[in-house]
């Protein structure tokens, strides 16, 4: 399992940090972990699995 921090999942879904954050509120991506500071880390397999789906549906 590879993670990602909410700075490379906004590079990675081309969006500003807030959204990350927002997205995880919202449930929509889950934290699999905590950096040593408590900042969330993602699964990369995740954070690709949405970004597939939210361009299915009609983006990010």
């Amino acid at each position: 399992m590879s993670l990602m921090t909410v700075r490379e999942v906004a590079d990675f879904l081309n969006v500003q940090e807030i959204r990350v954050e927002r997205l995880q509120r919202e449930s929509l991506l889950v934290a699999k972990d905590k950096d040593q500071a408590g900042s969330p880390l993602f699964d990369r397999t995740d954070v690709e699995k949405y970004k597939a789906l939210a361009e299915r549906l009609g983006g990010i």
